[in-house]
């Protein structure tokens, strides 16, 4: 089910996804980016890019600490309009789905954490894409490092589920990025160039309507090592014309790329001011409130500086 667009006003919307972080920042060496792209690539379509916040909860809660969880963050005082302009999604676990999506405030999204690429039937321990639509689930995040490493799922499954979840009119949060020793070799971007040509074989050109691609250092997953904002943004932009190079200059102006990596509410305002990063997934600090909506509160930021 492609986005509606025709409300959108201009302006950049955050999709963030909260991540347990300190200040301590890890400097790959020889990290020098890619050659030839400059670091302002992509601010002219920001207008067509709302800053998107997202919250994956992980295997995380129960029944009383969700419940808290929601009313904290359906007291969070925004400063900025979630309806335009900033996009706001939380990943609950799969028990939670249904509670979380009827009493989450509604200028939030609800969305899971993983989908099979089935029909239903007899696919035991499996939630189809279909059953997602039927309790008015519209996000899915697919491809995480976790599935990717402890479930075996290969770039080729990622994209695959991909497709399968944007023709069964869902959108779609997938995700890339490189382990530690991958970026201290200096093959990050072979290792996101490897994770990206299965996505865009899949895809056709509308599909991408339907994807918020999420950078996520797998080093910097819940370790408390964060790319610096300058790191973080060589990888951007250089994702950026990737999409270019490979996809479209339409899709790589309109696809908004996330960073996620120990994003929390002391490191999310400046992360959100480079101009290729429209938006966090955010792991651990999305399960306190209060850090989350200051997470989102950030987008604010982010549209001054665009």
């Amino acid at each position: 089910m492609p986005r509606n667009t025709s409300n959108r006003t201009p302006g950049r919307v955050l999709l963030g996804v909260a991540a347990v972080a300190t200040s301590t920042h890890l400097l790959a060496p020889g990290f020098t980016g890619p050659q030839g792209v400059s670091s302002r690539i992509g601010r002219t379509a920001l207008g067509a890019r709302r800053f998107f916040i997202g919250g994956n909860w992980k295997a995380n809660g129960s029944p009383d600490s969700v419940k808290q969880l929601v009313e904290d963050l359906n007291a969070g005082k925004l400063e900025v309009d979630a309806t335009k302009d900033v996009e706001v999604v939380c990943a609950p676990p799969f028990v939670y789905l249904s509670q979380v999506k009827d009493s989450l405030r509604k200028d939030y999204e609800v969305a899971a954490q993983n989908m099979w690429d089935k029909a239903p039937g007899a696919w035991t321990g499996e939630t189809p894409a279909a059953m997602l639509n039927e309790i008015g689930v519209n996000w899915v995040i697919l491809g995480h490092s976790e599935r990717r490493e402890n479930c075996g799922e290969t770039s080729e499954v990622v994209a695959a589920k991909t497709k399968f979840a944007i023709e069964n009119g869902l959108k779609t949060m997938p995700c890339i990025g490189e382990k530690l020793e991958e970026r201290e070799s200096g093959k990050t971007f072979d290792v996101l160039d490897e994770q990206m040509k299965p996505i865009a074989a899949a895809l056709s050109g509308d599909d991408w309507d339907s994807v918020v691609l999420a950078y996520e250092p797998v080093w910097a997953i819940g370790t408390g090592k964060v790319a610096t904002p300058d790191q973080a943004e060589e990888v951007h932009a250089y994702l950026r014309k990737w999409l270019a190079d490979n996809v479209s200059q339409k899709v790589s102006d309109s696809v908004r790329i996330l960073y996620g990596g120990s994003v929390n509410d002391a490191n999310s305002e400046e992360l959100g001011q480079k101009p290729n990063i429209d938006g966090f997934l955010v792991g651990g600090a999305s399960l306190k409130g209060d850090s989350f909506t200051t997470i989102v509160n950030s987008a604010k930021a982010a549209m001054s500086s665009a």
